[in-house]
């Protein structure tokens, strides 16, 4: 059972997620690492959203912005070298998301910055959130990483979205703006460097004596095969798929987009794109709705009874569409 702490010195969005996957995938299922990363200029989007509807690329490769998808779901951020990521990986004995976020909070305090946890994934200072998290499951390890907002210019998202119109409506940039805080707002003088060594001595007092883990030639070999994966056009954007019908709306917890390929009245192919943080939403909807026959009453009905509170209000929407 060993415990790791590492910093990643590259600001490469697609190397630093290639190392945070591959973690994942090749840690020890007793063992726990606590990783670091900057991304320099980058929009991270969510697993299941739809970059050609999201994002303006033609913006991005104009400033040189990398486009990078996470394996975890939820919307897209702005990354610069004013924000440090981190991702705790853990297999289930030593996986415990109460003691990660109570590391990070007790890192922050250290600072002189008072701070607590709200809902279930964000950090807030003084009513402000300076810390969105996503979760990940695999093979027997669990990951939960998320970003520390230190001095980010968070103007610059905005400069590389293609907003739904509703998403303005329901949370107004400037809304969004009064939500969020870097930590500098509340300690002007505080760095990046300083806040990356309070947090390493917070996770040295609440895991213990730990191991300073840096890869092998041979797990460098290995991280080379994930970041091409990462770098890929068909992991980043994927090629935009053939549909007859296009159906999109947007809940409290997140936006939906379908894409139906019909055959024969029924549906023979669905595509889902989303921005919820339930990951499993897209795979649900895809298995429940494939060979259904199309229309309002059948694909509701099929929807309803599931096990999942957003397929659930999914299916009501679809009823009131009267397809």
């Amino acid at each position: 059972m060993a415990t790791y702490f590492y910093v990643s010195p590259s600001r490469d969005g697609w190397h630093n997620l290639a190392v945070d996957e591959w973690l994942l995938d090749n840690l020890g299922e007793e063992d726990l690492i606590l990783y670091f990363y900057i991304n320099r200029n980058a929009v991270i989007i969510g697993k299941n959203q739809n970059p050609w509807k999201e994002c303006d690329l033609p913006a991005m490769e104009r400033d040189g912005v990398q486009l990078v998808r996470r394996i975890t779901g939820g919307g897209a951020v702005f990354h610069d070298e004013g924000n440090l990521n981190f991702s705790f990986i853990a297999g289930k004995a030593r996986y415990d998301t109460d003691r990660q976020f109570g590391m990070i909070l007790q890192a922050v305090r250290a600072l002189g910055i008072p701070c607590e946890l709200t809902g279930r994934n964000d950090m807030q200072a003084m009513g402000r959130k300076f810390s969105g998290n996503a979760f990940c499951s695999r093979g027997g390890k669990s990951q939960h990483h998320g970003t520390l907002l230190i001095r980010s210019d968070m103007t610059r998202l905005q400069n590389y979205l293609t907003v739904d119109p509703r998403k303005l409506k329901a949370k107004g940039v400037s809304s969004v703006r009064s939500r969020v805080c870097n930590l500098t707002e509340h300690l002007p003088q505080l760095t990046v460097e300083a806040m990356l060594e309070a947090l390493q001595t917070a996770f040295g007092e609440t895991y213990g004596s730990y191991t300073a883990w840096e890869p092998t030639e041979a797990q460098q070999a290995e991280i080379a095969v994930y970041e091409e994966k990462h770098r890929s056009w068909e992991w980043r954007l994927g090629l935009t798929p053939s549909f007859d019908l296009e159906l999109d709306t947007r809940f409290p917890w997140g936006g939906v987009q379908l894409l139906l390929t019909l055959r024969d009245g029924c549906i023979a192919e669905v595509q889902v794109f989303s921005d919820t943080l339930d990951v499993a939403v897209p795979s649900l909807l895809q298995g429940l709705l494939t060979g259904v026959r199309y229309g309002s009453q059948p694909m509701s009905e099929a929807l309803r009874w599931a096990d999942n509170e957003q397929i659930r209000d999914i299916a009501q929407w679809i009823l009131e569409e009267n397809l």
